[in-house]
């Protein structure tokens, strides 16, 4: 099939490229307008009591909305001093009636959580009109009108930190962009000896990328996709084209100089890493794929991006790349550097080295000949980087994470550090009752009710802060920390307490979202699991025809995802490296975080695992020699798998310096992984292990062989191949 597929792509290669082209244009001037189309936020459950708790106190109570803050600071002046309060009442008095429903002051309320301790600071609660997008543009509309004479203005509130956390997820990626192409252009010059080489696997991450900005923008025209996304799709298309190109290419000239014609080379690279490339992108799809279980928009934006880059660069490596191939042919060597490489680095030319000899598979004997020790000590070592994580703390996403410094993030401090605490507790209860508020028996209810929950031990009061028709919103107070473990534990007790006959009561706020949010994904993560790894099995038992490899490439990754989740929890709960990563510690993992990475780094390991295994079978199924196969497999695939890490490893770390801590956090547990994975795994643990398994790698059940024989994703005449050097190894 792969390769019927390449001789197709030969013989229509000027269409396929003609069709690339004018898609790429659609996507430059129709899927680069996605940015427009983005939300912030997403990272609570849409159908949970907390989110029907909020959507009925704004339908029958009117949204109450600390959207945007403004604080006002004098060093001469109190806010007893009328000058103070004029210059505060007549700018808010001319913002437009259409932007801002409401503006909250001290002067109109005489709040005392509304006054800073000094007595020199105020702040207002603007409440704006529309939805989340609308919001965010009257904030633009009113910035410059918020200044008040004589006095400092802040802005910050919820609003405006959803607009410095978008506003600065674009700016990162400009930045990213900015640094990793060119190092990434330099290095694949020097992988690859030549300019035209090198140019090949850019252009397919270009169309990736554009391509899932386009899907993206599909997406959002039905359903709501995180801004967020774009980060996940610059890396993953950008990092798996490059992967995808990087293999692709070098088996092209490695069949090149064996085969008596451009098309024939085409044919059989499209037969060998064609096939590969395909079965590792449906599995990284397929990883991806387990984030659509969720409800939270933040993850299922993740899953579709990520599903649209990997398949896009997929697609792009089997189509645009092969018709590119075809078009240099031997010209795909054109404007070399080696010469020019071989004077700067003082090497002599390279000579060719057989299989047995090589550098990867003399690493891979000498693995071999100590499996067991090197199985029980690497295996050791990642369960001991992973006992971290057996003490990680969950919680939610605030102003923290952005830089200190942020106008936004800097409002929120001040009120925490100067106001007192305020009345709208980290709880509130949306009761519905059987008669009106206002009516005896309803106030008696609405009385009764309030009392129970204020003698629920741990509560430090319970207040009803509106009221209108049979509906009451009950504030509970709580002094410690309000996404914290005793705060979620107080939100089921107060679910427990029982309601007046004929009511209801939902129970919402802060604690009551970060609890939903918990239960969420913990019910809904072993189906994720089941569901990546039962249809990862069965593709990789079509692509290899055994169970074990399957069973162990899952035992593999769980190894590599405990190393970097312990990493995560040592670093950004515990607070080491805050300094040199520059971000600020909050003593807890954002929860949704361990998830998508999950989903990630499952996905690339199985990249790595692919790669590795189809050259291991091709080689077994030529020599029926399971450790000659390893290390030939290893010596074929250790150069490229490392480079391909390598070229990874700077896109990865571009974006580890965002200044949003959980895209830094993304970016710095795929970088422990990818080390992890295309270091001590792929190295040691897994020529060990097959060593120990030996012709057990490749055993299946009966029917399964014969279901193999039958539907499995290979070609039927693996080609001999000459014992010399990798194209890129050097």
């Amino acid at each position: 099939m792969f390769e019927a597929l390449g001789r197709m792509m030969y013989r229509r290669r000027r269409w396929v490229v003609a069709l690339a082209l004018a898609f790429v244009a659609f996507a430059v001037t129709w899927g680069t307008g996605v940015f427009g189309q983005l939300t912030g936020g997403g990272f609570e459950d849409p159908d949970s009591e907390s989110t029907r708790a909020g959507e009925v106190a704004a339908q029958e109570l009117g949204r109450e909305g600390s959207d945007v803050i403004v604080l006002y600071r004098s060093d001469g002046l109190t806010v007893d001093d009328p000058a103070f309060q004029r210059a505060v009442t007549e700018s808010l008095d001319a913002l437009p009636d259409d932007v801002v429903e409401q503006a909250t002051t001290f002067w109109a309320t005489q709040a005392p959580q509304l006054v800073s301790e000094d007595r020199r600071s105020t702040y207002a609660v603007l409440t704006l009109a529309g939805d989340d997008d609308q919001r965010e543009a009257g904030l633009e509309e009113i910035q410059a009108d918020l200044a008040a004479d004589g006095l400092d203005v802040s802005v910050g509130g919820g609003v405006a930190i959803n607009r410095d956390i978008n506003e600065m997820v674009s700016s990162d990626i400009a930045r990213a962009e900015m640094i990793s192409l060119p190092i990434l252009a330099v290095l694949l010059v020097i992988i690859f000896g030549s300019i035209a080489a090198a140019s090949l696997p850019l252009a397919i991450g270009g169309v990736a990328i554009l391509g899932a900005f386009t899907a993206l923008r599909g997406f959002a025209q039905v359903t709501d996709v995180s801004i967020f996304a774009v980060n996940v799709v610059t890396i993953i298309g950008l990092g798996l084209a490059i992967d995808y190109g990087l293999f692709m290419v070098s088996r092209f000239r490695e069949e090149m100089r064996r085969q008596g014609s451009v098309e024939d080379a085409l044919a059989r690279t499209m037969a060998t890493a064609g096939r590969t490339v395909a079965v590792s992108g449906v599995t990284v799809a397929i990883s991806l794929a387990g984030l659509l279980i969720f409800p939270q928009v933040f993850l299922r934006s993740m899953g579709f991006g990520g599903m649209s880059a990997v398949l896009i660069a997929m697609l792009a490596a089997l189509t645009l790349l092969p018709a590119l191939l075809a078009m240099l042919g031997p010209k795909v060597d054109a404007l070399s550097v080696r010469p020019w490489l071989r004077r700067v680095f003082h090497r002599p030319p390279a000579r060719p080295a057989g299989d047995e000899h090589g550098a990867w598979a003399r690493i891979a004997h000498a693995v071999m000949r100590r499996p067991v020790l090197i199985t029980v000590g690497v295996a050791g070592l990642l369960l001991a980087l992973s006992l971290p994580f057996l003490r990680v703390e969950f919680g939610g996403v605030d102003e923290r994470v952005l830089p200190q410094g942020t106008e936004s993030r800097e409002v929120s401090e001040t009120l925490k550090a100067e106001f007192p605490p305020s009345s709208s507790g980290p709880i509130q209860s949306v009761v519905t009752l059987a008669d009106p508020v206002e009516s005896p028996a309803g106030g008696a209810a609405l009385q009764a009710y309030v009392d129970d929950v204020a003698a629920v031990p741990g509560v430090d009061g319970a207040t009803v802060t509106a009221a209108a028709g049979d509906t009451a919103r009950v504030s509970v107070a709580y002094a410690g920390d309000p996404i914290g473990e005793e705060a979620r534990a107080l939100v089921g007790e107060i679910r427990d307490v029982p309601v007046p006959d004929g009511g209801r009561a939902l129970v919402g706020g802060q604690a009551a979202a970060l609890e939903d949010l918990l239960d969420s994904l913990g019910s809904l993560l072993p189906w994720m699991g089941l569901f990546v790894v039962a249809t990862s099995f069965v593709l990789l038992f079509l692509a290899f025809g055994s169970v074990v490899l399957p069973i162990k490439a899952v035992v593999m990754n769980v190894l590599s995802l405990g190393a970097s989740f312990g990493a995560l929890v040592w670093i950004f709960q515990d607070g080491n490296l805050s300094g040199f990563l520059d971000f600020t510690p909050t003593g807890f993992v954002e929860a949704t975080q361990p998830i998508l990475i999950l989903a990630i780094i499952f996905g690339l390991s199985m990249d790595y695992e692919v790669f590795l295994m189809s050259r291991i079978r091709e080689q077994y199924d030529l020599t029926g020699d399971n450790t000659t196969a390893v290390a030939t497999g290893l010596q074929r695939t250790g150069g490229i798998i490392t480079s391909a890490a390598l070229l990874l490893l700077v896109v990865i770390g571009a974006f580890s310096l965002s200044g949003i801590t959980f895209i830094k956090m993304i970016g710095v547990a795929m970088l422990i992984a990818i080390v992890v994975d295309a270091t001590i795994v792929r190295i040691l643990l897994v020529p060990a292990t097959m060593r120990l398994l030996g012709r057990a790698n490749w055993w299946a059940p009966g029917p399964l062989r014969r279901l193999y024989a039958r539907y499995g994703i290979r070609e039927d005449e693996p080609a001999r191949e000459p014992e010399r050097e990798l194209a890129g190894t050097h």
